[in-house]
This record gives C-alpha cells, structure tokens and sequence, in this order.
C-alpha cells in the first residue's frame, strides 16, 4: 500500500451560492454552503466581498471560534503550518488548509475590518467543513461466496467519485459506486482496502474478509497514546515476526490477556504497559493453524507513541502568554486538554491552547495533561533561573593572559540564547554560552554578567568581578640588567684600550730604530724648535727667568 504524501488536494465544486447581506454596503459571499472532504487532503474555502464607498480595507481573516474575539487561523497553533490565505482577484479572499484532519470540522467564518469606526463585517453564517476518512466494510455472503464491500464515508463527497478497490494490496478494480462484490475463491482471508480516485494516497484502512469458517475482522490503522502506563491494542504484533513476549526490549512489558478463552473465536488482544517512544512502530499479528498461517506480511496497525510537550508564545506586550499543549500525533477522539499553573488546575478545554493574561515574570510555572491521563502530564515550562557565571582560570588574572567566562542556567524550554554585558555598559560584549577574553588588558578589568532568555522569559545573572593585574618588573632585574650594560661596557672599553697601547708602541719603536727624522714631515716641523710659534715662546720665558 502506498504511504499517504501531504498536499493531497481536494477541489470541491458545489454549485450553491451563499451571500451574507449587511447593512450600507457590506456583503460576503460563498460559493458553497458546506465542503465534505477527505481527512489529510488539502481543503480550498473561498468567499468575495463587498465594503462601503470610503472604506479602506486594513485586515481580512478566517475564523472558527470566538473568544473575547474571533481567533485569527493563522495564529492558532492548531493549524500552524498548515494554512494560507490569498487573494487572486481584487475583493476576493481564499482561504487553503493542509493536511485536513477531523477536528478542523467546523463552521469557517470570513471577517473584514476596515479603517473606519464600525469598519467590522463577519459573514455569518460561514461554510461548515466536515472531515472525512475511509472505512472498508465487508460482508460475506456465503451461499453466492462473495466479499461484499462498501467503502463509506461520514459525510457525502463532492461531485461524481470514483471508488479504486484493493485486495491484498493490488488494485482490483474501479468504479462509481461505492460498493463491490468480490468472489472468494480460496479458503482464506483476503485483504481489502479502498481509495477515491485521485487521492489513491488517502486510502482506507485494511479490512479482513473471511469465508464462512470465520467472521469478519476490522482493526485500526494508526494508533496515537501518550507515554505512559498502558495501552492495550488489538491483533498487534510488531514488525518483525519474532513474539513480542520473547523480545528483550519488551520484556515484563507485553502481555495476551484472555488468550486461552478466546483461541478459537478472538479478538485477540496485545497489551503494552508503560509505552514508550522507542515502541512506535507498525505491529502485526499472525496465527498458525495445522494447514493454516495468517499472512503476517499485510500491513498492520502503526503505533505512535507521543509525549506532551507546551509550547509557549509571547504576546506583543510581554506580559500575555499563549500556551499550546502539542503531541507528535492527533490523539484520538476529542481530548479535554487541562492546564496547570504552579502545580495548581487552572482550566479545562477541548482547545489545546490556552491563554494567560495574568502573567508575574519569572515565577510562574506551566504543565498540562489529558483529561482521563492527568497522571501523565507535560513537562513543566518555566522561564530561566539559577543562572551564574564561572570565571576559568580561577585566580588571579594577568595582563596579556586569556579568561573565559561560562553562563550556566536552569530553564525548560531550554535556554535558546545568552548575551554578556559588562556593568555600566549599555551595548552587549558578547552572544552565546561562553565568553573569552585572549590578551587581556587592564582595561578589560570590570563587572560582566551574562542573561539567558528561553521562549517563556529571560533571567539575568549576578556580577562577577574581573580585575587584572598590572606585569611589573622586580627591581633586581632592573639592577642585575643595568650591572650587565655596565660590565659589557667595561669591557668593550678595555679591550679598546689594550688595542690602542699596542699600536701606539708599535709606531715608536720603528721611530727609534730608524734615527733619521724626515725634516719634510708634519711631526718633525711641529717639533722641530727652530719652528716654534709666539705661543712656545712665551710658554718658554715663563719657564726661563732672565
């Protein structure tokens, strides 16, 4: 059998025209009274309107339910995701939902507001929208041995609807009516299961047709239950074909009640207690009899196992809270969903969404549950708390050396951002869980914290103090520095020394040893005495007393 792909769509044409006259000017108008539609197709309500002269149209909108107003569609997390409007034409409005399941049955209303006083116009009444699925059922009419099927449905489809009819998976046979006669001709079961043409992916669960030696058999496609105790399923059995009460991961928790009083006649029941998520899957059941086996390769029965999870959004003031408790599947019937507030009941409604309108920031704590399951409710939603900073490393911090600040905080839903700021300062220094300061300079000395938001609220953490030390340089490396410029000094300057003696005695002794002054030479004229300037002769009389 194929498996259902989304965005199945419907179109509907009813020939019925409903127009909703106002007063001075107004009017919507619908093509259709009332839509029948196939549960996971997608739906197409459209309306066309009319407003005074001198109105300008500021907001147009879909509804269903109304509160202290209409609730908007495209803001119930409901249907999140799965609407949208357009307007193709000027002054008409269409309205498109995915994925149709049974609880979007319902009256859908058109509302305009425009921008003058008393600019407000619903077209009332609305187009009622009834969701449908597919039921085999099957009838065995021995003496002709012949499986009379009839696919129904709870409202009556659009046009003229073509019927497909499988049996064991393979198409069989199409046609207009929604009934068909099927021969047995084998003495065992056959599976059947039927679709409407052009939604082959919408087909109906799987119906067992017997011969005269058993009944008929119906069983659930899809099955959604919270997380929990038990549940208990008929004719399941998992995918795999090993018996589920020799499976490990199943152990001490499955059981066949009232197996041996019923071996002959059924049904034949699974019961899982405490399910868990890991136990979502298909299960199947199979039975052997001396020249006998159910074929355990038909599809069967697909167990979702979901938990409760609230959802939180914040109104445009900050101060209102729209609460929406979610599962991964729709659960089945029609849930009275409960909310508690602080651990206290606080409301009751067939809506999984509630709203808060008193709201104390970082006190208040949200859970729900399931009427008739109060024992398995969500988790608790609270905004951040407990938050703080750790400095690593720990001490004391040196200039030119690396810190990094970690924000830790207690929040369910988790905490989905965290930003530092350092105190007096009005510009954040930083995003994320941890902060890191490399080459840290005393300028980076100060107060930092850090605020960790989550979708319910936001907490800001204390100060931490981070003072960094200036380097100085000890005095004895400032002495044995300047003792080894000196001594270097020293050094170079006797070596100098040693190097100028040698060269200077080197010139005399090849002066002596040659005896014969050059006359012509600068050093002989400026000793020669017979050269003596004024100077000499007067440095000579003060020496000499006449």
């Amino acid at each position: 059998m194929s498996s259902r792909t989304k965005g199945s769509v419907l179109v509907v044409f009813l020939w019925s025209v409903t127009v909703v006259l106002g007063q001075d000017g107004w009017s919507v108008t619908y093509p259709t009274q009332s839509i029948c539609a196939l549960k996971g197709s997608t739906v197409n309500l459209s309306c066309s309107y009319m407003y005074p002269s001198g109105h300008r149209v500021i907001s147009t909108f879909w509804f269903t339910e109304w509160e202290s107003g209409p609730n908007e569609l495209s803001q119930d997390p409901a249907y999140e995701g799965r609407v949208r409007y357009h307007s193709d034409m000027k002054d008409v409005h269409s309205l498109t939902i995915k994925d149709v399941r049974e609880r979007d049955s319902a009256e859908y209303k058109f509302r305009i507001i425009t921008d003058q006083s008393g600019g407000k116009q619903t077209g009332s009444p609305g187009v009622n929208l009834t969701i449908t699925g597919l039921k085999m059922e099957v009838s065995y009419i021995g003496w002709l041995r012949t499986n009379k099927l009839t696919c129904s449905t709870t409202c009556t489809l659009p046009g003229n609807t073509t019927y497909i009819w499988y049996k064991n998976g393979q198409l069989i046979d199409e046609s207009t009516s929604p009934q068909y006669n099927d021969l047995v001709y084998r003495n065992y079961e056959d599976s059947y299961s039927c679709a409407v043409k052009g939604h082959e992916d919408l087909q109906s669960p799987a119906a067992c047709g017997y011969n005269e030696n058993w009944d008929n058999v119906y069983y659930q496609r899809s099955i959604c239950v919270l997380k929990g105790p038990k549940h208990s399923g008929r004719w399941r059995d998992k995918l795999i074909p090993e018996d589920l009460t020799t499976d490990p991961g199943y152990a001490g928790r499955v059981e066949y009640p009232d197996q041996e009083s019923r071996r002959n006649s059924g049904p034949f029941t699974l019961r899982i207690t405490d399910v868990r998520e890991e136990d979502s899957a298909e299960y199947r059941f199979t039975f052997n009899t001396c020249n006998f086996e159910w074929d355990r390769s038909r599809h069967g029965t697909t167990l979702t196992v979901s938990g409760l999870q609230v959802e939180v959004t914040r109104g445009g003031s900050g101060q209102n809270l729209t609460l929406t408790c979610n599962t991964t599947c729709p659960l089945p019937g029609n849930p009275t969903y409960i909310w508690y507030k602080n651990g206290q009941h606080i409301n009751e409604s067939t809506s999984p969404q509630y709203k808060d309108s008193v709201y104390s920031d970082n006190e208040d704590s949200y859970s729900c549950a399931v009427k008739g399951r109060e024992d398995l409710y969500s988790p608790v939603v609270y905004n951040p708390k407990n938050t703080s900073v750790s400095v690593s490393p720990s001490g004391e911090i040196v200039e030119g050396s690396s810190v990094t600040l970690t924000c830790s905080s207690d929040a369910n839903p988790p905490v989905k951002k965290y930003t530092w700021y350092k105190k007096n300062e009005t510009s954040p220094k930083a995003s994320g869980q941890s902060y890191s300061i490399t080459n840290i300079r005393p300028e980076d000395s100060g107060e930092y914290y850090c605020e960790a938001e989550n979708d319910y609220g936001r907490l800001s953490s204390s100060t931490v103090t981070v003072d960094v030390e200036y380097t100085l340089v000890s005095p004895w490396v400032t002495v044995v520095g300047v003792g080894s410029v000196l001594t270097a000094a020293a050094l170079i300057l006797i070596i100098y020394c040693i190097l100028r003696r040698c060269t200077g005695g080197s010139g005399s002794t090849a002066e002596t040893q040659s005896g014969h002054p050059d006359p012509n030479s600068d050093t002989y004229t400026t000793l020669n005495l017979k050269n003596r300037s004024p100077e000499y002769d007067t440095l000579e009389s003060v020496r000499s007393p006449q």
